[in-house]
């Protein structure tokens, strides 16, 4: 028989409500806790907290407190990756963010999706769809970037941007939703 989270983990309909889950969501909560009490610490101590509570921490990476996420095993990522205060991932789905990505304050990256249909919502079920943002990228604060984006190398997001679709690499999108514009 198939969990909830091997549901989950697969981006198949699932239910959060499972004790499995549960317990991971408390454990990440606790995690979370620490680490956003860690501002005032020293770098490579937050670093190492970081690389405690997520799936993989790249060198050199940096996550301002405060931080929150769902799970955190499902967040990679790579070297001298930078996170500004107030990030939100929902990671119920793989999260990669490649080499030298800078985001910044108050940036959504959310996985988690719900049936379009209105009888299974009711009846509590939810499914994930993963996001890859590749390498040197810029978010610009406060976007989202929604289920099952990609987002290509050297790629620029325009602040309070609503990411609905993938973006080629090099490409400078913005706006609600966010469109193709000339650098």
């Amino acid at each position: 028989m198939t969990s909830q989270k091997q549901k989950m983990l697969a981006g198949d309909l699932y239910t959060a409500d499972d004790p499995e889950l549960i317990a991971d969501a408390a454990r990440a909560a606790a995690w979370m806790v620490r680490y956003n009490g860690s501002l005032a610490w020293d770098a490579a101590d937050r670093h190492k907290l970081l690389a405690e509570g997520l799936g993989q921490v790249g060198a050199g990476a940096v996550v301002r407190p405060p931080f929150h996420c769902d799970y955190g095993y499902n967040i990679a990522l790579g070297d001298r990756v930078f996170l500004n205060f107030g990030c939100v991932i929902l990671d119920v789905a793989r999260v990669e963010i490649g080499a030298g990505t800078q985001i910044g304050p108050g940036v959504q990256i959310l996985t988690a999706d719900h049936p379009r249909d209105p009888a299974l919502r009711a009846e509590g079920w939810e499914c994930g769809r993963p996001i890859r943002i590749g390498a040197n990228v810029w978010i610009g604060g406060g976007a989202l970037i929604l289920p099952g984006v990609t987002i290509g190398d050297d790629a620029i997001i325009g602040a309070g941007s609503v990411v609905t679709r993938d973006v080629a690499p090099g490409q400078t999108v913005m706006g609600n939703p966010a469109r193709p514009v000339a650098r």
